[in-house]
């Protein structure tokens, strides 16, 4: 058994300052170490996904990050996992406890979990190794760790036995500060039951994205599908990125990366159907999201790049969760005027219309519909990462 201090220093010294994940009590000496030293990070994610996806947006600022989790929460993480940093070459480390270890007594719901989290890893294609008990093997295990992260540019996972960290009190709960809820606002351009056909196309708020998102201040991170095809399509440039598969992940990725780059302004391009399936992230954007982070959702009704299948967004104030949940600033609107001036006031950096400085949001309706001939983007994840990362001045690794 080793004391929390020891796995955290060590893993400090090496460059490891951001945390995130879901608590299990095997964690718990670790995250209550971290919750109380304010030169550590730590967000608490509304699963285990979202917390992979944040700390690849760590790693794309060029920072060492750890995810936390309990194995149940494999399931939850292994669209990030295997989509995005594996597929764009985001590496962190993993701490996964091991609930349901083969002959170790457990709760029932832990009980199949627990034989297959090792295949799972493998299958996944992430190293791993048994957490270390020992305080001379921790240096080690994170020298492993580092060399393949920096070499592959992918996860290396730590397996934590029950019993491998000692207790550590915790004297203050540390939670976000909390934020006086503004008031959803509704700003329609062609009047309430404006037609279908009449709304804004996307291509034409992907365009007034661009013309306010110069290259040398601010990063555009696009949510997978049509939006970062087309965006590419439009214009290709070395401040963003376009996202494939981990569906839902590009809030809590743009999260991550603003929360270590504060000196750039980040624009997360969102779709309906995609904020739709990780809704959690709204809070944990409410609760953490700096000043120099805009959420954009461009609201189709539509599941567009699969054919145009109907999402339930029509039954949806995306606004009206994004005020619930503590942002900043949240409006909704068929009016590209209003996707400029929130563009606008993210420039300026302006506190939000509560009077406190966070992250604000935009819904704006479009209508459904993509140009022919669509392109892909032809340059690859690894290297659309690569150049981002160049062009922010971020370093990763050797790889």
């Amino acid at each position: 058994m080793i004391d929390a201090s020891q796995f955290v220093e060590a893993a400090r010294a090496r460059g490891f300052d951001w945390y995130a994940g879901v608590p299990c009590s095997y964690l718990t000496p670790f995250i209550n170490y971290v919750l109380q030293d304010p030169s550590l990070h730590y967000v608490s994610a509304a699963n285990e996904g979202d917390a992979v996806a944040l700390t690849a947006g760590i790693a794309l600022a060029g920072k060492r990050g750890i995810t936390m989790m309990q194995n149940s929460g494999l399931g939850n993480a292994v669209s990030p996992l295997t989509s995005l940093t594996w597929t764009f070459r985001l590496p962190q480390l993993l701490i996964v406890t091991w609930r349901g270890q083969p002959g170790v007594s457990d709760e029932p719901q832990h009980a199949l979990m627990g034989p297959v989290t090792p295949q799972m890893l493998d299958t996944m294609e992430i190293p791993w190794e048994t957490f270390p008990t020992e305080a001379d093997a921790i240096g080690p295990a994170l020298d492993r760790a580092l060399a393949h992260m920096d070499s592959t540019g992918r996860p290396y996972a730590l397996v934590m036995q029950k019993g491998s960290v000692a207790p550590y009190e915790l004297k203050d709960g540390a939670a976000p500060a909390r934020h006086a809820h503004v008031a959803a606002q509704t700003r329609f351009g062609g009047g309430v039951g404006v037609e279908a056909n009449e709304l804004p196309s996307r291509r034409d708020a992907l365009e007034r994205v661009i013309a306010a998102t110069p290259a040398d201040s601010t990063v555009v991170l696009a949510s997978t599908g049509f939006c970062g095809r087309e965006l590419y399509a439009l214009d290709d440039r070395a401040n963003q990125l376009y996202m494939v598969g981990s569906m839902g992940c590009v809030t809590p990725f743009a999260l991550g990366f603003a929360l270590a780059r504060p000196d750039l302004n980040v624009v997360a391009l969102d779709g309906d159907g995609a904020a739709l399936m990780r809704m959690g992230a709204f809070a944990t954007l409410g609760a953490y999201g700096p000043s120099n982070l805009t959420h954009v959702l461009l609201d189709n009704g539509a599941h567009d790049s699969t054919g145009g299948q109907a999402t339930v967004s029509p039954q949806v104030s995306f606004a009206g969760v994004a005020a619930a949940c503590g942002y900043a600033d949240a409006i909704e609107s068929d009016d590209l005027a209003v996707l400029d001036d929130v563009l606008a006031a993210a420039r300026e950096r302006r506190a939000g219309a509560s009077g406190f400085a966070g992250t604000r949001f935009v819904r704006i309706a479009i209508r459904r519909g993509t140009p022919d001939g669509l392109p892909r983007p032809t340059i690859t994840p690894p290297d659309v990462k690569t150049r981002l990362m160049r062009h922010i001045g971020a370093e990763q690794g050797a790889h």
